[in-house]
């Protein structure tokens, strides 16, 4: 109805309207109405009828008119409306653990149980409560950064070495649950204490060793004595985790000594290099030096061995030369001295001439002569490049022969 109608407001129109009778789909529908419909419905599919009252009208209504409601349909009503909620309360008990995690099921907020992975029932709140907790997920924490290395945490990543050096150390510990009771009744903030375990774990070992080994050759090693250390506190602490790897992200010195450690690691590294190279040159050096001297002794044996042999032959060939020379002294000169004498001009560059033959025929043998020359000067090349530089040749007039001394005692003897 619009506001500008004359008949707005007028009630006594709208009296007869609500006495004529509403047409249906008009105006709000009646709760009355709506609740004895749903009653008649209940009665209808228990089986129950109405009765009828004392006037013998099955209408539904009393004496006066007004209706009279059905106590018995009201209580089987009611009956039905708590078996149904009773269901439901019972139904709410059921829950179901997906396959890699317990439920734990608290009476009253204590542990009653744990229930395995499938369709599983307790007794509904406020009797009993659950929870799951996942077993199967691999749990990572955080020392010394979190999310990304650039945020750092210094608090809990500069800690002390054995050697009195500050070392920055960020790592990440995982870790999965091996105890979903203990996970959840042992410890607070279960996060938290595994992190305070694992920073108090790497400062113990870190406290045992060296800065160089922390940096470079004993990374492994601290992340495994840190992941067996922390394994025996959260055991003793009952916090139910199984810690399975230490990961390092980054070991390094402080920002503020960044620039003068790397010049006292290239510092180091130069040294080492130099180290290096004089020891290739002393093993190659040392090696040669050896042979050398080995060579030298073993030369110097056998020129002694030389010397003292060719001494023992010569005197054994004078002892030799003497018999045969008193038992005929004059032969024994005469052979001696053309024996002296062919040695000497078969070493000889000179030719000579008997002049008193007067012979016009004169014979030269000037290829000999020349090639004896070049392998005589050939001999001796050879003898002084094998000869060692430290070793002295005697010269042949300082080492006299047998003949040479027997040439001499004879022209004496002559001369006599």
């Amino acid at each position: 109805m619009s506001l500008n109608d004359p008949r707005w407001g007028n009630r006594k129109d709208d009296g007869k309207k609500a006495q004529e009778g509403k047409k249906p789909g008009e105006g709000p529908p009646d709760l009355d109405q709506l609740w004895r419909d749903f009653n008649q419905r209940l009665n209808a599919f228990f089986g129950q009828k109405n009765r009828p009252d004392n006037g013998g009208n099955n209408n539904g209504n009393n004496g006066g008119g007004g209706p009279r409601p059905d106590m018995k349909g009201a209580g089987i009503t009611a009956g039905v409306v708590g078996v149904i909620a009773v269901f439901i309360w019972l139904a709410s008990g059921a829950f179901i653990v997906q396959e890699g995690q317990n439920g734990v099921v608290m009476t009253f907020g204590k542990y009653t149980r744990t229930t395995p992975a499938g369709f599983n029932w307790r007794w509904p709140y406020p009797f009993q409560t659950d929870e799951t907790v996942n077993v199967s997920q691999v749990r990572t924490v955080e020392v010394g950064y979190r999310q990304s290395l650039r945020t750092k945490q210094a608090d809990e990543s500069l800690m002390l070495t054995d050697d009195e050096n500050i070392i920055d150390i960020q790592f990440a510990v995982q870790y999965t649950l091996k105890g979903p009771v203990d996970w959840l009744f042992q410890n607070r903030d279960q996060e938290d204490t595994l992190r305070q375990v694992a920073e108090t774990s790497i400062r113990e070992v870190v406290g045992r060793s060296k800065m160089d080994f922390v940096l470079y050759e004993g990374r492994e090693k601290v992340a495994y004595e840190t992941q067996t250390l922390m394994q025996q506190i959260v055991d003793r602490y009952k916090l139910g985790a199984l810690i399975t790897n230490v990961t390092m992200q980054a070991v390094q010195p402080p920002e503020q000594v960044q620039a003068a450690f790397d010049d006292a690691v290239k510092a180091g590294q130069d040294r080492e290099r130099q180290k290096n190279e004089g020891q290739a040159y002393a093993n190659d050096v040392i090696p040669k030096a050896r042979g050398a001297a080995f060579r030298l002794m073993e030369e110097a044996e056998a020129y002694s061995a030389m010397v003292t042999e060719n001494a023992a032959g010569n005197a054994s060939r004078f002892k030799q030369v003497l018999v045969e020379y008193q038992k005929a002294p004059a032969v024994t000169r005469d052979r001696m001295y053309l024996e002296t004498m062919q040695h000497v001009f078969s070493s000889a560059s000179k030719v000579m001439i008997d002049a008193k033959s007067g012979s016009n025929l004169l014979y030269l043998p000037l290829d000999k002569l020349i090639a004896q020359t070049a392998a005589t000067d050939a001999s001796a090349a050879a003898a002084r490049a094998a000869a060692p530089a430290t070793t002295t040749v005697l010269p042949q007039e300082a080492m006299p022969t047998v003949e040479v001394n027997t040439r001499r005692s004879s022209r004496e003897r002559e001369s006599r």
